[in-house]
């Protein structure tokens, strides 16, 4: 009774011996593939790292404004930002999708049509800039960077607008330009 217990105890660690061996040789041979890989990728790298960090802009002022149990100001309401605002930027995206599709569909060339697809491209372009500048300018950190933002986005919305304008007056206008150019032939 004894043998035929220890008979499948003694297989087992067997087994075990043999898989745990073939593993270790294995794990071994591969962690030296992984250093030699290593040292050539570090003196490749570290060449790039000889010089020291510089950041782009200099910190900016690091000013706390109130205490920690102060509660953060709320917003005041305005329909020209917030929810209205929002909801104003999806209808915008909302409607260029049939504007675009629409001329080529359906063959004609309208020039109120171009035009107002040149316009809801030019407030869609506007607004997504405006949201850049809004998310990633901090107006409590860089006043004055935020503003010359706006105004320089401001001044190229109007230049756009007026470039889009004369396109579309003075020449082909937007919808058969696009057609030509998905015509040409290098």
């Amino acid at each position: 009774m004894a043998s035929s217990l220890a008979r499948p105890l003694l297989l087992r660690q067997t087994a075990l011996a043999a898989s745990t061996r073939r593993a270790a040789t294995a794990t071994f041979a591969r962690q030296q593939l992984i250093r030699s890989t290593i040292t050539k990728d570090t003196a490749r790298v570290a060449a790039f790292h000889a010089s020291s960090r510089r950041s782009l802009l200099p910190p900016g002022p690091q000013v706390i404004k109130g205490t920690v149990n102060d509660p953060a100001p709320i917003p005041e309401t305005s329909p020209s930002h917030g929810s209205y605002h929002w909801t104003f930027e999806r209808l915008i995206a909302a409607g260029i999708i049939p504007l675009t599709i629409a001329p080529f569909a359906g063959g004609s060339l309208n020039p109120g049509l171009d035009a107002i697809l040149c316009s809801l491209l030019l407030v869609h372009s506007h607004l997504g800039f405006q949201s850049v500048i809004i998310d990633y300018i901090p107006n409590s950190r860089y006043p004055k960077s935020r503003k010359a933002a706006h105004w320089l986005l401001n001044a190229a919305t109007a230049l756009v607008g007026v470039g889009l304008y004369e396109f579309e007056t003075n020449d082909v206008g937007l919808t058969e330009a696009v057609k030509r150019v998905w015509k040409a032939q290098a």
